[in-house]
């Protein structure tokens, strides 16, 4: 009287298998479940116990023995109620016996309907690398599992609809995929009067991925220009879209019925927020901010205004792509190709070097707010711009001549087409994640460029990562006028784009 049943497990954003085996043996009534499970998967016994009985089965009166397989991987979550209430039918002989090639995986409720779980897209992919053919999973997950080609997905409501399929294997349909639909408004680059060299950086930014920060007084429009960069990111690629629907899926974030994620996050969290959930963290190692906004975005408004050991936290993640929560019981690893835009204020009062305010603030203030931003940390931004207060004939002008978020998106779509063209072969995505070791040969200058270089390396006293920060964004340039070659004006207009001490 032994079952075993496939499920599975998520650490981090990937799927493993999990093998589900149940013995009814004699002796006293009792029902333990081992194999390092948490507290969750515990307490399915009384929801297992209740769905049989609520659907006119009989428990069995004898002792249960749960293992979750491998037992040295801690287990979390609701998704092995399904599997565990279908190995007691099996082992009691109220089901058909089981195919090898079945896995299951969701949460119960005490009359045996099924509730959502998160993490199903990890599961089908997990599936298709173990050859599993059939999964079953909840109803409102089976569309996010349905994605992935090879696998048949199941979407179950209620128990009942299993037990039917594996007396009939025709009372149930694989679900089809359906794509969300594209329902998202953006906001316009059009709208925006003036600010025309921040326009022109925030284009360069998008084009090769890299980070910026915005300065400039209250009201000159940092966040308003930030929130329309969303308007001219380039399509997420199925790889993209995958992974960054994993992320949302494993954090509980989609919608029920939902499909893959079509449009690049872009996530902006209140200066307030905590170093963990910014990072991730909290008892399970959930993914936060920075992973959240993957393959898209994070904004940082009111940049100085986050806690210290929150900014530093981003240090590692920018540099590596990626970020590693540790805890005492497991460690995961969550990708973190990002885009930062950061906004900031020139003082605490935000009108130092204003032509029409006043800074109030003193030396020593001004001083102490610069500070909260480290050197480390502003290194890795790779355009700095200063966006000043707009002028009353560009708010009153006619805006006849302002570019619109398609016209910019086009020539961004130029930029990453050739950028696409020069890594074939390599692992490389964007000019920003252009490693050291390539840096000569994918960003070749002119000679006069190459001297433009040379002087404000040693004139601004710059390090060996603002050397390849400047070289990067510069082909990022020259990549949007089509040019093969980095030359002299897209040089000096990298450099100007670096120089942190004149800017903030």
């Amino acid at each position: 009287m032994l079952s075993k049943l496939h499920s599975f497990g998520v650490s981090g954003i990937d799927g493993y298998l999990v093998t589900v085996e149940t013995h009814i043996s004699g002796g006293l009534p009792a029902f333990d479940i081992v194999g390092l499970a948490d507290n969750a998967i515990k307490e399915s016994r009384e929801r297992v116990r209740s769905a049989i009985k609520n659907n006119n089965f009989s428990y069995p009166s004898s002792r249960i023995t749960v293992n979750l397989a491998p037992a040295d991987i801690k287990k979390s979550g609701v998704v092995y109620d399904m599997p565990i209430m279908l190995g007691i039918l099996e082992c009691s002989n109220l089901i058909p016996k089981i195919n090898d090639n079945f896995a299951f995986a969701g949460e119960l409720s005490l009359d045996g309907h099924i509730r959502g779980i998160n993490g199903a897209l990890s599961m089908a992919i997990c599936a298709k690398e173990n050859g599993i053919s059939h999964i079953f999973l909840p109803f409102e997950n089976a569309n996010e599992a349905s994605v992935i080609d090879g696998i048949k997905v199941f979407g179950i409501s209620h128990i009942s609809q299993i037990i039917e399929y594996l007396k009939d294997n025709n009372s149930l349909s694989p679900h089809q995929y359906t794509a969300n639909e594209n329902t998202t408004n953006f906001l316009d680059f059009k709208d925006v009067k003036g600010q025309e060299e921040a326009k022109r950086a925030l284009e360069i930014a998008v084009s090769g991925l890299h980070n910026i920060a915005l300065c400039g007084p209250p009201g000159s429009g940092k966040s308003m220009l930030a929130k329309r960069l969303p308007s001219i990111m380039p399509p997420l690629s199925l790889s993209e879209a995958i992974e960054t629907t994993k992320i949302y899926s494993m954090a509980g974030l989609l919608e029920k019925n939902s499909g893959l994620i079509n449009q690049r996050p872009f996530r902006s969290p209140h200066h307030s927020v905590s170093t963990a959930a910014l990072t991730g963290g909290g008892p399970w190692a959930k993914p936060g901010e920075i992973s959240l906004a993957n393959n898209g975005i994070l904004f940082l408004d009111e940049f100085p205004e986050f806690h210290r050991d929150a900014l530093e936290a981003l240090r590692a993640p920018l540099e590596d792509h990626k970020v590693v929560v540790a805890r005492a019981n497991q460690t995961h690893t969550y990708p973190s190709k990002i885009m930062l835009v950061g906004a900031m204020n020139p003082c605490p009062c935000g009108y130092l070097n204003d032509d029409f305010h006043h800074c109030t603030c003193t030396a020593r203030q001004i001083e102490n707010y610069k500070s909260k931003l480290s050197g480390p940390l502003m290194d890795r931004i790779d355009i700095y711009v200063n966006v000043a207060g707009v002028k009353y004939e560009d708010l009153a002008g006619e805006d006849s001549f302002s570019e619109t978020s398609s016209d910019i998106l086009q020539r961004v779509l130029v930029a990453r087409e050739m950028q696409k063209e020069r890594f074939k072969g390599y692992d490389i995505t964007s000019n920003s994640t252009i490693p050291s070791a390539h840096i000569r040969e994918m960003c070749k200058t002119t000679k006069s460029a190459e001297s433009i270089l040379k002087r404000a390396f040693t004139s601004l006293g710059l390090s060996a990562r603002s050397y390849d920060k400047i070289l990067k964004v510069a082909r990022t340039i020259a990549d949007i006028e089509e040019s093969k070659l980095i030359e002299e004006i897209h040089m000096l207009e990298a450099v100007q784009y670096r120089n942190f001490d004149r800017k903030f």
